[in-house]
């Protein structure tokens, strides 16, 4: 039998539910109230449909697989857990995100003119970053970037620049918030490819906080392989090699990160650039990218958190960005097989190319740009969280089962 529970939001408040149908979502509803006002003509709404079963902790649902949820539930239940027997922990965990997307919508005009406002503050702070000095903003980074800093100096206003520091910055950024947190230090190693370009990777291992940490970038270059052309063709794009080669450039920077306590969740991040040069000389470009978050233990003011930041970030740019890039990541994340989602989503894209170039860049470093507001307060909300050994467990479990173990 499916489970429904449903919020709704007095018509002249202004600010996210404060009133819920069920007690267990009354905190999750309030901690909107001082992100933003409401249009009076959303109210939102939470659906838990019957699904995997899941289990509280606190204010925290605990997921729970069909193989194991009857050995170490039945107790949990008895002691008044949110659970709920079924076919997909999928449909809850879009549920809860669904609820951040409705409780946030601004009103039409009120959303176009903060996009104005925060759009030309965004572009002069970008416009005053790029100014600086090459070499300036290298001595921040993890190690010297994988292009030579004369070539990047010599073409600095080109986009493949412009990325490339960029995803050193996102990466140092992160890396910098992570050691605060745990007190460990990243270890940094460079890689070169033959065919041109390398890497960066930073890696953390049995800190304090985190049991691994990977933070990587790559920069690699040369020409297109038959096998990849093909495979972009088949995508729509329409590629013109010269002498059947075709020279193209990729970049990009990714996270997984494995915290030691069940608590505090997993995130991974992952923002790309891809260029290609034809036959013409014109060029053929596209970004993607996104973060997702995947808790063992889902807590409804974390869930709130992170979405939000993500929203705030894409609000910057058009207001169907978040909606249409949430949907996006549930689908990509989905797990088939086990019919379940890898975690409770965020945002991905992939081969954006339009309305222009600089406007998309924009848009990428917006969302970079939050890897660490929306997950750094998270950590450091379950620093001092206590854990049991079935938690402990549990944790190595899911993440065996979403295939998210660390490997470098």
């Amino acid at each position: 039998m499916a489970t429904i529970i449903f919020c709704s939001v007095n018509k002249t408040a202004r600010t996210a539910a404060r009133r819920c149908l069920v007690s267990h979502l009354k905190g999750f509803a309030s901690a909107g109230e001082s992100h933003s006002p409401l249009s009076s003509a959303h109210s939102p709404s939470l659906t838990l449909l019957s699904g995997t079963r899941w289990f509280s902790r606190g204010s925290s649902v605990r997921f729970m697989s069909h193989g194991t949820a009857g050995r170490s539930g039945a107790g949990r239940a008895r002691r008044g857990a949110l659970a709920l027997s079924g076919a997909a922990a999928v449909a809850a965990a879009a549920a809860v995100a669904g609820l951040i997307a409705n409780a946030n919508h601004f009103q039409r005009a009120e959303m176009a003119t903060k996009i104005s406002q925060a759009g030309e503050k965004e572009k002069e702070k970008e416009e005053e970053e790029e100014e600086g000095d090459i070499l300036e903003r290298c001595r921040g980074f993890m190690s010297p970037p994988v292009t030579d800093i004369g070539v990047l100096q010599e073409r600095k206003g080109e986009m493949r620049t412009r990325m490339e520091m960029l995803i050193m910055e996102t990466q140092a950024e992160f890396c910098k918030a992570l050691q605060q947190a745990d007190g460990g230090t990243f270890k940094v190693d460079q890689w070169q490819r033959k065919e041109g370009g390398g890497g960066i990777s930073c890696v953390m291992q049995d800190g304090k906080v985190f049991e691994k940490a990977g933070v990587n970038v790559s920069v690699v270059s040369g020409y297109l392989t038959e096998e990849a052309a093909k495979q972009m063709r088949s995508r729509g794009k329409v590629l013109k090699g010269k002498d059947g080669k075709l020279p193209f450039c990729a970049m990009g920077v990714s996270s997984v990160i494995h915290p030691k306590n069940p608590h505090i969740p997993t995130v991974h991040f992952n923002y790309r650039y891809f260029e290609i040069e034809e036959s013409d000389g014109s060029k053929q470009w596209w970004f993607g990218g996104g973060t997702d978050l995947t808790p063992v233990y889902i807590n409804k003011g974390d869930a709130f958190h992170f979405h939000n930041t993500l929203k705030e970030a894409c609000d910057k740019h058009h207001p169907q960005y978040y909606p249409d890039f949430k949907k996006w990541c549930d689908r990509y994340f989905y797990i088939r097989h086990r019919g379940e989602t890898r975690g409770i989503g965020g945002i991905f894209f992939d081969d954006l190319d339009s309305p222009n170039q600089e406007e998309v860049f924009s848009f990428v470093k917006s969302c970079a740009r939050t890897v660490v507001p929306c997950y750094l307060p998270i950590v450091h909300k379950h620093l001092n969280d206590s854990f049991t050994d079935e938690e402990k467990d549990w944790q190595q479990v899911r993440r065996g089962s979403r295939g998210l173990s660390l490997s470098f």
